[in-house]
């Protein structure tokens, strides 16, 4: 278990929860439903950017408390706690691939293909919960 501050780990924790709970039932949709309905889709591009950037604001959280390297970017937080061995090589390189797509949906959000979005919605939500697990958080079920 790594040294963070409860309250401020607490927080993001729910946040992540928060927006990873809306994540999934936007997952349980059909595809058609899912394509066809702009509000639906809007409302996964946003809680994406909620639940990475709060996993990237609780990696910068632990990175911070216990005196890591500074990350040189969002996708870097992750390295970081790779080397920290927090996390595995492969999943850090994993979770920078999502600290990238956040920034996709913030920068370019204009230019992002509908069924990608679907497919990182239905593929990738485990990701967080095993993120949580790194840093010992009970899970939520």
């Amino acid at each position: 278990m790594v040294d963070m501050d409860p309250e401020r780990a607490g927080k993001l924790v729910s946040s992540m929860r928060e927006s990873l709970g809306l994540l999934q039932e936007l997952a349980e949709m059909t595809e058609g439903d899912f394509k066809s309905n702009r509000h639906l889709q809007s409302s996964a591009k946003y809680n994406f950017v909620t639940v990475i950037e709060a996993a990237i604001d609780l990696g910068n959280h632990v990175i911070a408390h216990n005196r890591f390297r500074a990350p040189e970017d969002y996708s870097d937080t992750f390295k970081v706690l790779s080397e920290e061995g927090i996390l595995t090589p492969v999943f850090a390189e994993e979770l920078g691939r999502m600290a990238k797509f956040r920034n996709r949906l913030v920068h370019v959000y204009w230019d992002i293909n509908i069924a990608e979005l679907r497919r990182i919605l239905q593929e990738k939500l485990q990701d967080f919960e095993k993120y949580l697990d790194a840093f010992s958080c009970p899970s939520s079920q």
